[in-house]
């Protein structure tokens, strides 16, 4: 071979290394960016994404959006600097999102849990902000439990040896008080008609001096309305907010959004509490690209949604759910809600 051709190869064998490794070496970093966004009004595979039943149900027009997050894992380099360089990603150490020693599995697991909890806090938070009555149900009946094949998820549990159950605390007190062994009659009501069951508790897993009837138990709508929360595969609790303000929106006359275009994000608690939330710039992006004008933001990433606004979406601020009522309500008469540009 001639100098020219020593010359060519010794240059391009540096490029395909770099290509062989690039491909075949991952990172330790995963992409985040903007993930799937869907009307909490709307439907999805046919079903309702808050699905009402039992009770008369508002007719709503227009978005009320939650927004995700996406996270691409297993990336390799050239996967890696491509999402950087798509401006609408961003890389974060992969241990911020699956701490080391942690089975995916279980990570994925409590993500799943968060949402479950935000949607039983939304629907609560939704009741108690229209004033609508709520009871005390079985939310889970445990496979190894006294309880099961005796109770089931829906029942509402009226009293515990003839003392009235007001909140699932009641609940506790009432069989953690008890010794294993001991006998509960518990009346209830179940497909509209009342009845009494009697169970015998076992031993407390963690505290074997202490009865156990392996039930969760949580506050919810009174029979027979029922709420239905209908979105599969998504997890962490962000979406508390916008599934309380859909549940509101069909539950109460006119319309929240003004058959507009809204989105937002926020974890909720029961007393109607908005909490921060992760990667609100991507979630903002969603928002935008499906056409949305008004994004609802938690007050405390308003700093942070202030400096990534994207060209077009007004940002309101919400502490809490009568607050983001209220702004709603403000739009809609053509005054100013509370904005994040305001600090």
């Amino acid at each position: 071979m001639n100098r020219r051709i020593w010359t060519l190869l010794a240059a391009l064998v540096p490029v395909l290394v770099l290509g062989v490794l690039g491909t075949v070496i991952t990172v330790p970093y995963v992409a985040l960016g903007p993930g799937p966004t869907f009307n909490t009004l709307g439907e999805v595979d046919g079903k309702q994404v808050v699905d009402v039943r039992g009770t008369e149900v508002d007719p709503t027009t227009g978005h009320l959006n939650m927004t995700t997050v996406s996270v691409r894992d297993g990336l390799n380099l050239f996967e890696a600097f491509g999402f950087w360089a798509s401006g609408e990603h961003g890389l974060v150490p992969r241990a911020e999102v699956y701490p080391p020693g942690v089975p995916r599995e279980e990570i994925d697991k409590s993500n799943q849990q968060d949402f479950k909890d935000s949607e039983g806090n939304a629907e609560v938070a939704a009741l108690h902000y229209l004033k609508l009555p709520t009871v005390v149900l079985v939310r889970k009946v445990g496979d190894e439990g006294p309880a099961k094949d005796i109770l089931r998820p829906g029942d509402e549990i009226v009293s515990i040896n003839g003392t009235p159950i007001a909140t699932p605390q009641d609940v506790v007190t009432a069989v953690s008080s008890q010794a294993p062994g001991s006998k509960l009659t518990i009346a209830l009501r179940r497909d509209n008609a009342e009845q009494t069951v009697e169970i015998t508790l076992a031993a407390r897993p963690d505290d074997p001096a202490k009865g156990y009837l392996g039930v969760t138990p949580a506050e919810g709508a009174r029979p027979p309305m029922q709420v239905t929360f209908n979105l599969a595969d998504i997890g962490g609790p962000s979406a508390g907010l916008m599934f309380s303000l859909a549940l509101i929106d069909k539950l109460s006359p006119g319309e929240l959004d003004g058959g507009k275009f809204v989105a937002g994000t926020g974890t909720i608690e029961q007393d109607g509490k908005v909490g921060p939330i992760g990667g609100i710039q991507y979630k903002m992006m969603a928002a935008r690209e499906a056409g949305a004008e008004t994004f609802l933001v938690p007050a405390a990433n308003c700093n942070e949604a202030r400096a990534r606004t994207p060209d077009g979406l007004r940002l309101v601020k919400v502490e809490n759910l009568d607050g983001a009522v209220q702004s709603l309500a403000d739009i809609n008469a053509g005054r100013e809600p509370v904005s994040c540009a305001a600090g």
